[in-house]
């Protein structure tokens, strides 16, 4: 999976189709001997895509071999984003730290527009079935992905994942990504844009801490706003930073619980399904 960030640990990920039951993204390793006799051992999964840097220590010698895993990836999820756009889907990938409110903003989203537009989730975790059993009751189509140790989603994740979803023509396509405000923004999923959830339980600063999840999203979203009364948020901080490192970035403040703001987030969906020429009315 992802040595360029240092997250995998030889752990398997798994698929979960909520309707069909798990199946398996298998990682297996093998081992190589070099001229001299260095024994070289490296992974693949079921794609064969090698594990992208490997050290060994001979003699006071270190052999490293290097592949470029993030030109993989970026092939792959441009074969994602011409999936996408020959179906007329508006993918998105949803980032975030955990406890920002994905799951919740996703599931009122889905509540309040599935009468207009068909909405189908990808849903990332390192372990269990909980968001997407939760997503799975609002009645819209879901598979889990389970990266074990991994801090992030892969667009050849997403490639088998599809394969399960099979969301219909003219639809959405959220991704649920890892919890995480760092490695999730490396990796192009071939998404047509990407979201930042950011709740007012964390710190205004987090734009300028982590700046280039914040640089590489169109979408900041504020959730939780019914709680500014109670905690100790700048709201305009938080935006001025957002701007200082994105000044291009697009920003919504709601609440998936009062629901104050989700007009503005839904218009702006509006408005991307319609330059896909996707037929909706919200």
């Amino acid at each position: 999976m992802c040595v360029t960030c240092g997250c995998y640990d030889d752990a398997d990920s798994t698929i979960t189709n909520l309707d069909r039951g798990k199946l398996e993204y298998n990682h297996h390793e093998h081992t190589h001997s070099l001229a001299d006799g260095t024994a070289i051992t490296h992974g693949h999964d079921d794609n064969h895509y090698e594990v992208s840097h490997v050290h060994a220590k001979i003699h006071r010698t270190t052999i490293s071999l290097e592949e470029d895993i993030l030109a993989k990836n970026n092939l792959i999820a441009a074969q994602n984003r011409g999936w996408f756009k020959g179906r007329n889907i508006l993918a998105l990938n949803l980032m975030s730290s955990p406890g920002s409110g994905k799951t919740t903003l996703l599931t009122r989203t889905i509540n309040d527009l599935n009468s207009q537009l068909p909405i189908s989730v990808i849903e990332g975790d390192q372990e269990t079935v909980n968001d997407a059993q939760k997503i799975k009751e609002t009645g819209c189509k879901v598979v889990q992905i389970n990266t074990g140790t991994g801090c992030h989603l892969e667009a050849s994740m997403i490639d088998r994942s599809l394969q399960q979803l099979n969301p219909p023509l003219n639809s959405v396509v959220m991704i649920e990504n890892v919890g995480n405000l760092v490695c999730p923004a490396l990796f192009d999923l071939g998404e047509q844009a990407k979201v930042v959830i950011l709740s007012v339980t964390e710190g205004e600063d987090k734009p300028i801490k982590y700046p280039h999840m914040f640089r590489a999203s169109d979408i900041m979203i504020i959730t939780k706003i019914d709680l500014l009364p109670y905690v100790q948020f700048d709201v305009q901080k938080c935006i001025d930073y957002a701007l200082q490192v994105n000044p291009l970035i697009q920003i919504f403040q709601v609440s998936a619980i009062t629901g104050r703001g989700l007009e503005s987030w839904y218009g702006w969906l509006s408005l991307r399904v319609a330059q896909l020429s996707i037929p909706a009315s919200f």
